[in-house]
């Protein structure tokens, strides 16, 4: 069998979360190697967008979601992908993610289309100011209570699903959330524990 065997919620770091991060509509965004550097249109070009490490991380994200490893990601790989994380996806759905591609979606073209997406990542800094517009104090944690709060009345206001799965992932220190090592979960894809 190609599924992955996920527990839900998924641990941060593991390729089940990455995997999932990335189809994510909008996807979380991973930093770019180069910052300003805009990846380029051209497939022959794709790999000097990304470092090594990161073209590791897409390498190993494009072989879970190649279900059947034929070196192509089609609409059945999308849901058996979907299916092993316990998430059933309709076929319009999954032919419209497809249709985002403009070929085959080999491992080339997946770098081409994740490079697009990653154009307008936002920086560490924007990042870090909306969570300093919560803690004006910079102590780095945000109390639960607090950021539901802003969560649901600012901005693109969150459902109560989306907050318990924010929850799910959401580094805490007691009953706060550790928006550092938050920032870095999001754009990077791991937890970092052992960093202050």
């Amino acid at each position: 069998s190609s599924g992955i065997n996920a527990e839900w919620p998924l641990r941060p770091g593991s390729n089940e979360f990455f995997v999932q991060c990335l189809l994510q509509s909008p996807p979380v965004k991973m930093s770019k190697a180069k910052q300003g550097k805009k990846p380029q249109k051209s497939s022959s070009n794709v790999f000097a967008n990304f470092d090594q490490q990161q073209i590791q991380e897409f390498k190993e994200a494009f072989t879970i979601i190649d279900q059947d490893r034929d070196g192509f990601i089609k609409e059945k790989d999308l849901k058996d992908m979907w299916a092993s994380l316990g998430v059933i996806k309709d076929d319009k759905f999954l032919t419209d993610m497809v249709k985002e591609a403009t070929g085959p979606i080999n491992f080339t073209m997946f770098l081409t289309f994740m490079g697009d997406k990653l154009q307008n990542t936002d920086s560490d800094d924007v990042l870090q100011n909306a969570f300093l517009t919560i803690d004006s104090e910079n102590t780095g944690l945000i109390s639960q209570t607090v950021f539901t709060n802003a969560l649901t009345q600012l901005g693109d206001r969150f459902t109560k699903e989306e907050i318990n799965q924010m929850y799910d992932v959401a580094p805490m220190k007691d009953d706060s959330v550790d928006w550092k090592r938050f920032i870095k979960l999001i754009k990077y894809g791991g937890d970092f524990e052992d960093e202050s």
